[in-house]
């Protein structure tokens, strides 16, 4: 008999024969540990940076081939409103280092240091962003002469895998704390969602925001797009008069400074991230570690509807533990680390795509 069927007629068993503390125990397994079947939402930050230079085209590569659910990803807008694929708003020395002025005698360089937002992508291209491997990741492939991409680049690098089972989690990383220092906010998020209309693939975006007000101008632009609420829970501002200005209006405290609930106010959000624990970068291991996402606000999410996907976590047994906790996916710099738990825990794995043929 094959364990379908044998599962299949244990099925029909009457309820009544299972002792309830039995149930119980079987419900709790099931709980802690997702069945095989279960979709885990399993999302490489920033293309998978332990692995690679980040937010790379071969880093997103390398992750499609090795098999993610996601590519997680950042944008930010230049000056002549292109949309480039970076995580900080200001050029990191620690990333980048000039090769030049674009043309001669240009007031803008040396351009490291400076915002994208002041900067056009002949001015930004012109910096290689691969020139080290990133400090504290020894694994990081390093691509030698890297130069910024645009979010046009990634998406059409997922049509040229066909990875059509693979999401892209587009962070718009408008600054709402110092919003001088990014592109304005309707700017930034019309610029964003006409390169993914344009794309053919919008079916398979997220878009993904600690700036609220963002999420709400996408909506007004793209009713359709499932919406992802971050926090890394001092922007909250819970206690503190008036609204937080990265909550779009919204004060937390009217909510009870709960961000469930502060988040599903937002209209089309369908999934939560919150940072996975304190200190920011802590493992189970560390006596002074705690969670931030907990069972708690875990299972309100899901009585609502939304999935958890916490942020930025490399920690094995840190990831189990989120995983007993009943997480639905996770955000990781290490994506080979979280398919290895998978596989362990017998779960359904994201699907590997080879590399397209040219």
């Amino acid at each position: 008999m094959s364990l379908r069927h044998a599962v299949a007629s244990l099925a029909v068993l009457p309820v009544l024969a299972v002792p309830a503390t039995a149930q119980a125990a079987t419900a709790q397994h099931h709980h802690h540990v997702p069945p095989q079947k279960t979709h885990f939402d399993l999302q490489a930050h920033r293309g998978g940076l332990g692995l690679t230079t980040e937010e790379s085209l071969e880093g997103f590569g390398k992750a499609l081939r090795l098999g993610v659910s996601t590519l997680e990803l950042d944008t930010h807008i230049t000056k002549d409103q292109k949309v480039v694929v970076n995580h900080d708003r200001q050029i990191s020395a620690q990333k980048c280092k000039d090769t030049g002025p674009v043309t001669p005698g240009d007031p803008m360089y040396p351009y490291v240091g400076k915002y994208i937002k002041d900067l056009t992508l002949a001015q930004i291209k012109s910096m290689d962003c691969g020139y080290q491997q990133l400090p504290g990741f020894p694994e990081q492939e390093q691509v030698k002469g890297f130069r910024m991409v645009e979010l046009k680049d990634v998406l059409n690098l997922v049509k040229s895998y066909k990875a059509k089972k693979v999401k892209l989690n587009i962070e718009t990383k408008v600054e709402a704390g110092a919003p001088e220092q990014t592109a304005p906010r309707e700017l930034f998020v019309r610029r964003v969602f006409e390169e993914i209309h344009r794309s053919g693939i919008e079916k398979q975006v997220t878009i993904q925001s600690f700036d609220w007000g963002s999420l709400k101008e996408m909506h007004k632009l793209a009713p359709s797009y499932p919406l992802v609420a971050l926090t890394n829970y001092d922007f909250l501002q819970v206690g503190k008069p008036g609204a937080s200005p990265w909550l779009g209006g919204i004060d937390a405290d009217d909510y009870d400074g709960d961000f469930v609930k502060a988040a599903a106010a937002v209209p089309g959000v369908t999934a939560l991230s919150p940072n996975y624990g304190f200190p920011q970068n802590g493992t189970i291991a560390d006596p002074a570690f705690r969670f931030y996402p907990d069972e708690k606000m875990i299972s309100e999410a899901h009585e609502r509807g939304l999935k958890v996907i916490p942020w930025t976590c490399d920690d094995p047994a840190t990831i189990e533990a989120l995983m007993d906790m009943g997480i639905d996916g996770i955000i990781t710099d290490y994506p080979n680390r979280v398919r290895d738990i998978m596989a362990d825990r017998g779960m359904r794995l994201p699907k590997a795509y080879p590399a397209p043929r040219h």
